[in-house]
């Protein structure tokens, strides 16, 4: 019982420290911004992450194709690794660390925004997304830990969560990337 409370204490100061970091508050802002104004000029939002973070990033492209709070038409945003017959192909005849970079070349527009999540931001096939999505005029957002990692250099926006603990810094991207998409969509329908 005592453990269980621990655990539930550890992700509460992670997002106590989120949520008196207004630095840190005031990027997430931006980067509802940036998304509504993405999806108002026509743009694509895609999303990549690998193992949880890439669960989290499905999540994220659903709330907007789907829907978050209101009942409205579906926004164009997609989780990259929903393709397992590309990613296990890409990945078998080049290299896993070129699945995003790949399908970034094809289908990225500028304009478009590309959300990376990564605890570490060392994500290697995530880095070579955002060197091309940069290549291509694309936004780039990072969702990391406490460092940024590598992602840091290579994100436009970089939401990095204050902890190095993956499963505390998990929960809170899912917070944050809740906030992202009720912005959005109070924001986006409001008219």
């Amino acid at each position: 019982m005592e453990k269980i409370k621990q655990l539930i204490q550890a992700s509460i100061s992670v997002k106590q420290q989120l949520m008196e970091d207004d630095a840190l508050v005031s990027v997430i802002g931006m980067v509802a911004d940036v998304i509504t104004n993405a999806f108002r000029d026509g743009r694509r939002v895609y999303f990549c992450g690998n193992g949880g973070s890439a669960a989290d990033a499905q999540h994220l492209a659903a709330e907007f194709s789907g829907r978050f709070y209101t009942d409205r038409k579906a926004l164009p945003a997609e989780a990259l690794h929903c393709n397992t017959s590309y990613i296990t192909a890409v990945g078998n005849d080049y290299s896993y660390d070129v699945i995003y970079a790949r399908l970034i070349d094809g289908i990225g527009q500028p304009g478009d925004v590309l959300v990376g999540l990564s605890t570490s931001g060392n994500s290697a096939n995530i880095i070579k997304a955002f060197e091309v999505a940069r290549e291509r005029g694309m936004v780039t957002v990072g969702f990391t830990g406490q460092t940024g990692g590598q992602l840091k250099a290579l994100s436009d926006y970089l939401i990095n969560i204050p902890s190095t603990d993956t499963p505390r810094i998990q929960e809170s991207h899912i917070l944050a990337g809740h906030i992202v998409c009720q912005l959005v969509e109070e924001t986006y329908f409001q008219s």
